[in-house]
């Protein structure tokens, strides 16, 4: 019997890219399946990139794996009560989509039959939609394990009013999934703002609607959490991890293409392992005074560097115009013949050039899949989301990473407050402790950088876990 499952990812750029490998490795999998990815309008388009890869994806439809785009309306939004708002305008959207295509199949000889949704952690809403074609829905979670099962115990908690929290206390929690305390400073913005708490349990509570929950993560990296998860009253947990999109050369823009190849150029006449990479994710712009204090802690440090430098902004950061009057004074004429400060960066090439000694990094949870999965160990300096939690987990439980910052007031993305400066003496420490080349850390990420590639291989624990799920799926099929 064939069948097919209908994917809907985030636009987020960082969301689709991961939902398009689990599809890809999906079909490759399993001969009988098919997949509709339906592609909402409200794509980060002001990201570097973007547009080639949806222009790719647009090319790449065929039979078994098929990208279904929406037209663009909206823009992109991070607040979530807008996003909540933008996603319900999808919906009449998605359920067109859906009875058009049910109806075209019921025409055709040895069609698919619909098999389910499988759903953004953002777009829960969705349950209803496939709940009226009678269809089961399952998540597709981008972040960590340890992330889902702290957002559903808070879920719990708040629900037996049990959880009152402040971003500003000292307390520390104790979670069944975490092997040690949890500090609440590490808790994420949007766990402990009154205004976007009630929004982010509510996604916990609907996650306990799906049939099973597709993780991005390797049940080697996170193995006790992953045990609670399956020993728990949630929905089954899938590590099919690292969903990581590799190929570098994907690039049409020219000027995009030109900067790509200096920077590799650059990066190919340095020592093996001597370079310290700093790069922040799509929303990570920084102020003058505190790429000052970056500048100088790189100096003082005496690494090699290469730099994603870029200004902080209420939307997408923005380059900075005049450099040499941010900097130092002297700063590039010092540092000439051992650093690079660069705009744009081309992470997953950069982090597999064997020039990359260290990642400084603000814990996205792509990213830090990206640098295990090269072997690079990171540096934590967490700025929105989760990442707060990402560092905890990755320096304290898991041991896989040094610390910069580990505690962070506010969210740069959510909160739009004013951050913090992070001290040139707090990152040299944390860049020295990071290029330590016989440091335990780095023995445990190059250890576990053989797991995740194990993992994906046949007989490896992702590609059972993806396995399970097709047989999951053909077993609730309706």
């Amino acid at each position: 019997m064939k069948f097919e499952l209908v994917f809907i990812p985030h636009p987020a750029i960082g969301h689709l890219k991961s939902a398009v490998e689990v599809a890809k490795l999906l079909v490759e999998r399993e001969t009988r399946l098919s997949i509709s990815v339906l592609i909402l309008p409200f794509i980060s388009s002001g990201e570097v990139g973007a547009s080639d890869y949806i222009s790719a994806l647009s090319e790449a439809s065929n039979d078994r794996l098929s990208y279904k785009f929406f037209l663009t309306e909206d823009q992109p939004t991070a607040e979530p009560t807008k996003l909540n708002l933008q996603i319900e305008n999808q919906v009449p959207k998605v359920r067109s989509a859906v009875a058009k295509l049910i109806e075209d199949y019921s025409t055709l000889p040895e069609s698919p039959r619909i098999a389910g949704f499988v759903l953004d952690m953002f777009f829960t809403s969705m349950i209803d939609v496939a709940n009226e074609f009678g269809l089961p829905s399952y998540l597709f979670f981008t972040s960590s394990a340890g992330i889902l099962s702290l957002g559903l115990h808070v879920q719990v908690l708040y629900d037996e009013n049990k959880y009152n929290v402040t971003e500003d206390s000292e307390a520390e929690m104790i979670f069944p999934s975490f092997t040690r305390p949890f500090p609440v400073k590490c808790l994420p913005y949007s766990l402990v703002s009154k205004e976007m708490l009630s929004v982010f349990v509510n996604l916990s509570r609907r996650f306990r609607e799906m049939k099973g929950i597709l993780v991005n993560t390797v049940a080697e990296l996170e193995p006790y959490v992953l045990k609670f998860l399956l020993s728990g009253d949630t929905p089954p947990a899938y590590s099919v991890g690292p969903f990581l999109h590799l190929d570098n050369n994907q690039v049409d823009d020219v000027s995009v293409g030109e900067k790509q190849s200096e920077i590799l150029g650059w990066l190919d006449e340095q020592p093996a392992s001597s370079v310290v990479f700093l790069c922040f994710g799509s929303m990570g712009g920084f102020s003058e005074e505190q790429a000052r204090e970056i500048a100088v802690a790189l100096e003082r440090s005496g690494h090699r560097f290469l730099w994603s430098l870029r200004r902080e902004s209420p939307e997408l950061p923005g380059e900075f115009t005049n450099l040499e009057e941010v900097l130092p004074e002297g700063f590039f004429d010092r540092t000439k013949e051992i650093g690079k400060v660069i705009g744009w960066a081309p992470q997953t090439a950069v982090l597999a050039n064997p020039a990359i000694g260290g990642f400084v990094t603000h814990c996205g949870w792509n990213s830090m899949l990206e640098s295990l999965w090269f072997g690079v160990p990171t540096a934590a300096w967490p700025l929105y989301a989760e990442q707060k939690f990402n560092a905890f987990e990755m320096v304290e439980e898991l041991g896989l990473a040094v610390e910069i910052k580990k505690y962070w007031r506010g969210d740069l993305m959510l909160a739009r407050t004013e951050m913090e400066t992070v001290t040139a003496e707090e990152i040299e420490r944390g860049i020295k402790c990071l290029m330590q080349h016989d440091s335990d850390v780095r023995k445990r990420v190059k250890e576990m950088s053989e797991k995740c590639h194990v993992a994906l291989m046949d007989g490896g624990s992702s590609r059972i876990a993806l396995g399970k799920f097709v047989q999951d799926v053909m077993e609730n099929i309706v």
